[in-house]
């Protein structure tokens, strides 16, 4: 696309004190003349880019004119990369660093062996989440909506969803949008979703609101409850709550307020600690967790 392009080539110029037209023509895979009329542009849009022909000369932004040429430093440079590569790492294509070596004025090899920050978004199985991350791009740059079978812990359901953020959080990938069902925002995680596709329909017109998320609300957070946990489990709770939430009782013990979508999912997570976390309360819930590991209990009784 010609505004790439652009992009591509006033970045290098702000790198770089002169280039010839031969190199970006090369470097964009296009030809000279597509890099002069792409000048011609720059220099409408207020940007003074000069020439200079015979030995020694290329093309550069005019000396004096105020560019801060400092805009995109090697370290932005870097900075940039390592998000590049992130995308590339659930994309399955080298997409993103292609569009990296045409940004930058280094060779690309040495852009790389500078760099000392790896971001890995991918999931054990790429393919799990590369396809479909793919396809709810394309729904979210053409405005369509997405359907998909769900499975959470309520059962299996078919979903159909206007797509608006795909996010990564919680070690997952998630996408963010209006569920029709529902006739609400809702988060799916990705890697519970099967027979994905991109249909026909496209989205409504809607005043959308701002995504965010409270790491201590499941969804909703439709029940809270105060809980208990060995001090050994610090590590685990500052790993996914965060060391400034983390208080204390006078034994010592951490204290957590915990907000989630239901009780059934609230009861789950809790079993995942064995006997190191403990409800205090409210007692529904704590009666609640106790008839649920009798029943546990009683499946292993002879």
């Amino acid at each position: 696309m010609k505004i790439d392009r652009l992009i591509g080539i006033l970045s290098i110029l702000l790198q770089k004190d002169k280039v010839t037209c031969t190199e970006l023509a090369e470097k964009f895979e296009v030809s000279r003349r597509t890099i002069l009329r792409d000048i011609d542009s720059l220099n409408i849009a207020g940007i003074p880019i000069v020439s200079e022909a015979g030995q020694g000369g290329g093309i550069s932004i005019m000396n004096g004119y105020k560019v801060d040429r400092t805009l995109l430093s090697s370290e932005d440079m870097q900075a940039i990369l390592s998000g590049l590569q992130s995308l590339d790492s659930i994309s399955g294509t080298n997409r993103y660093r292609q569009l990296m070596e045409k940004l930058s004025a280094e060779e690309s090899a040495s852009v790389y062996a500078d760099n000392d920050i790896i971001i890995d978004l991918s999931s054990w199985d790429k393919s799990l989440v590369s396809d479909k991350i793919e396809l709810i791009k394309k729904a979210m740059e053409q405005r369509r909506v997405i359907s998909f079978c769900y499975y959470s812990q309520n059962g299996e359901s078919t979903r159909m969803i206007e797509p608006y953020h795909l996010v990564f959080q919680w070690s997952s990938w998630y996408v963010w949008g209006y569920c029709t069902k529902r006739r609400d925002y809702r988060m799916f995680k990705l890697t519970r979703m099967t027979d994905l596709c991109l249909t026909e329909q496209s989205c409504k017109e809607r005043d959308v609101p701002e995504y965010t998320c409270d790491k201590l609300r499941h969804t909703k957070g439709e029940i809270s409850a105060t809980v208990r946990f060995d001090n050994s489990l610090k590590w685990r709770m500052i790993d996914e709550f965060g060391a400034d939430l983390i208080r204390y009782d006078d034994d010592g013990k951490i204290l957590l307020e915990l907000s989630w979508e239901d009780a059934p999912s609230f009861y789950r997570y809790i079993l995942s600690f064995g006997d190191n976390a403990e409800i205090i309360a409210p007692k529904e819930l704590r009666n609640g967790f106790t008839d649920l590991v009798k029943k546990i209990s009683g499946k292993y009784e002879m």
